[in-house]
């Protein structure tokens, strides 16, 4: 008998090959028109051994109790190599500033960090509004997080601190508690802030109630405090791992999805319109609904002034991006651009004048630290979940391709610490949540950057502002500053001219972008993230429900095979026939499974055994029970034509496993099936290929125990190829060497 290999899963106790290894039968032709095989005795016949594998025996798997005891050992012991080892991977400047090429790297760090923290001035006072915050506590959060990044992260590129969709989420949240708690809108509000009147009542140590201003911060601080917290316990457990979860379609249509929302936000400022942030969902709607219907409110003066910035920054901004490769580091535009738009509104009176809102007064200094709203957390906990993952995920997908870029590598764990007390401990002192930004890492990068020692030189420009420069923003527009945040929105808003390029390279990516994207812009931004991930859950799925059983063929005298329908020239087996699936077998597609083989092979079994019997209830009844008796066997037999034009004849049914990932209990009762209810009409089903996880879950399902009809010997045969199994099939097929002529 050739090519039938036995394998005793639970005797064997090492792997070997033996000699010769896998061999072919030199004088066989195995063709649709010639399915002989050889005398396995003949003296014409030059046959190697085939090939037998023995498994190794596994390891007893030891006690529940031995292995807390090994992890609390692991994990508790205390050692000087331990202790330093533990530090130097929490802290991980203590790593690297010791090494540090002060001679080779102090010019291009410095230089970076001296542009970026130009940059982060007026972005910081932007955003803050987008966070609806006041200017100074956009400050406060690009200098904290600039600061303990350095200490804590594992990145030397990426620049962390206030992003566009961070601020976009926590707006959102800040907005609605102010509605519950009472307090009037910001159309409501007198001009200007309240910032001067929290440092009083601050200073004072007297019990005063905390006005618009001192509530949306702490509601605020209390969002980011919570994020900070579950990214720290995310990293506790080990789960930096979730970042993988959250593809790169899947992030970007995100990204795009919440500038759609950005841009629309920023309108009523790009036009001096004084309206509430719309909540709920589909906020993009409510959103223009309010802009058209107060249309005529515009003031003049923003307007004016957003179309002549507009017309300043864009062609500056495609100007950096176009000559960033000749310029050693991109002009500051938009500092340029605040300062004489400061000047102006402040000669120019636009305030008292023409009504046009300003920053207001930004104070100089620190606040002291104060603690987070313990009774607001239930109340933001859902949402800070949010934006604790979309802040992790960002950081951690933007660390990785700048560290595969430049050749070392990052923690994602370590970087959830990092991200995780960037939100804490600023939170501490009235900052809202941070995370990796793209554009100022790209700045960072073009500019020489080589450690986070950049960061430092940033944080020092943000101090010099705190501490000196600050007030001298007091006349700075809203409408300017909502023009610097629309004008950064350009990368994003440029994937839509993408769209082609993505549907032609991957579909079901790109379904998974615009479905994302969709649902941010016109749902609900939160909840375009969560659907993001069912949709890519979803994919993955179908792919696993789409996947169809293929006929195989052998490639010419070449022991491969592949999908008939494929390629040409491939030859088929007499009186057997070989089928791949390629996917996993599991409770979702068992049955998808098993109508895909049947449709392929051609027959369904069940049908054909009920046909059987009708036929032979038929035959007892017109030739008796003893006529029936002697044909019994032959009534139940069925020859399988998979060909009507070739009439190619098969008897048994090749499996080809290789593909199949691991199956469950549902798949292995599916195969159970497919072998019983083909064994009842005369057909048999072999295994082959079939990966170690499959191996044993089919041995622990009971695949090869039935002891139906004697068949346990026959169900223990495993191959390893194709090849051995086809030969094994074929062996059976022809008894004493004959050959099978049928055509």
């Amino acid at each position: 008998m050739h090519g039938r290999i036995k394998l005793n899963l639970r005797s064997v106790t090492s792997v070997k090959l033996c000699e010769g290894g896998l061999f072919e039968r030199r004088h066989m032709d195995v063709s649709e028109n010639d399915g002989c095989a050889p005398e396995e005795d003949g003296p014409e016949t030059d046959l190697k051994q085939p090939l037998f594998l023995e498994r190794v025996e596994k390891e007893p798997a030891k006690k529940w109790q031995t292995v807390v005891s090994n992890r609390l050992k692991k994990h508790c012991s205390c050692t000087t190599k331990k202790v330093k080892s533990k530090i130097l991977g929490f802290v991980p400047i203590l790593k690297w500033l010791p090494n540090y090429k002060l001679r080779d790297w102090i010019l291009g760090d410095s230089m970076s960090g001296l542009i970026v923290g130009i940059l982060l001035v007026p972005q910081s006072i932007a955003y803050s509004l987008l966070a609806s915050q006041d200017p100074i506590y956009g400050l406060y959060t690009s200098f904290f997080s600039s600061i303990i990044y350095t200490l804590l992260g594992t990145s030397r590129h990426i620049s962390v601190g206030i992003f566009g969709v961070l601020c976009l989420l926590v707006g959102q949240v800040v907005d609605r508690e102010l509605a519950l708690a009472g307090y009037p809108s910001e159309s409501s509000s007198v001009g200007g802030n309240s910032t001067g009147v929290l440092l009083a009542s601050l200073g004072n140590e007297t019990n005063v109630e905390c006005d618009r201003s001192c509530y949306a911060i702490t509601v605020g601080a209390t969002v980011t405090f919570t994020a900070g917290v579950y990214q720290m316990l995310m990293g506790l457990f080990q789960v930096g791992f979730v970042s993988v979860y959250l593809s790169d379609s899947l992030l970007s249509g995100f990204a795009t999805g919440a500038s759609l929302t950005i841009l629309t936000s920023q309108f009523k400022y790009l036009l001096g319109l004084k309206i509430p942030r719309p909540q709920g969902w589909f906020t993009l709607f409510k959103t223009w609904y309010g802009i058209f219907t107060n249309l005529g409110k515009t003031n003049i003066c923003d307007l004016v002034t957003s179309l002549v910035c507009l017309a300043i920054l864009i062609p500056a901004k495609e100007f950096n991006d176009r000559f960033k490769t000749k310029l050693k580091a991109p002009i500051p535009f938009e500092l340029f651009v605040v300062i004489i738009a400061t000047l102006a509104s402040h000669f120019g009176h636009f305030n008292s004048e023409y009504g046009s809102g300003v920053a207001g007064h930004i104070p100089t200094g620190f606040l002291p630290p104060q603690l987070p709203s313990w009774t607001l957390i239930p109340n933001v906990a859902v949402d800070a979940f949010s934006i604790a993952i979309v802040g992790f995920a960002i950081t951690v997908s933007l660390s990785e391709m700048f560290a595969k870029k430049h050749g070392y590598s990052v923690d994602a764990n370590q970087e959830m610490y990092a991200i995780g007390f960037c939100n804490i401990l600023p939170s501490f002192f009235r900052c809202f949540t941070t995370s990796a930004a793209l554009t100022k890492t790209l700045v960072k990068e073009s500019t020489g950057c080589q450690t986070q020692m950049s960061g430092l030189v940033s944080a020092l420009v943000l101090l010099l502002v705190l501490l000196v420069i600050a007030p001298l923003f007091y006349s700075l527009q809203k409408c300017v500053l909502a023009v610097i945040i629309v004008v950064n929105l350009r990368g994003a808003l440029r994937k839509f001219l993408d769209i082609p390029r993505m549907w032609r390279a991957n579909r079901i990516d790109a379904s998974i972008w615009l479905v994302t994207m969709a649902t941010s812009a016109l749902v609900n931004t939160e909840l375009g993230l969560l659907v993001g991930v069912l949709v890519s859950a979803l994919c993955i799925l179908g792919r696993t429900q789409k996947a169809q059983v293929l006929e195989l063929g052998k490639a010419g005298s070449r022991e491969h095979y592949e999908h008939l329908s494929s390629y040409h020239g491939l030859q088929t087996h007499s009186g057997v026939a070989v089928f791949r699936y390629e996917a996993p077998i599991y409770y979702a597609n068992q049955s998808l499974f098993k109508k895909s083989l049947y449709k392929c092979v051609g027959l369904n079994p069940v049908k054909e055994r009920a046909q059987c019997l009708k036929r032979r209830d038929m035959t007892k009844m017109k030739s008796g029970v003893k006529a029936w008796e002697e044909n019994n066997e032959a009534a139940l037999a069925v020859t399988l034509v998979l060909d009507e034009k070739s009439s190619r004849r098969v008897r048994s049914l090749v499996i080809d496993c290789s593909a199949i990932l691991f199956l469950d209990t549902a798949g292995v009762n599916a195969l159970k099936e497919v072998r019983k209810d083909y064994g009842e009409v005369g057909i048999d089903v072999i295994l082959t290929q079939c990966n170690t996880s499959v191996l044993d879950t089919l041995e622990r399902g009971g695949y090869y125990s039935s002891e139906k009809d004697g068949q346990v010997g026959k169900n223990k045969l495993i191959f390893f190829t194709i090849t051995d199994a086809v030969h094994h099939v074929q062996s059976l097929s022809v008894p004493n060497g004959g050959c099978d002529n049928q055509s």
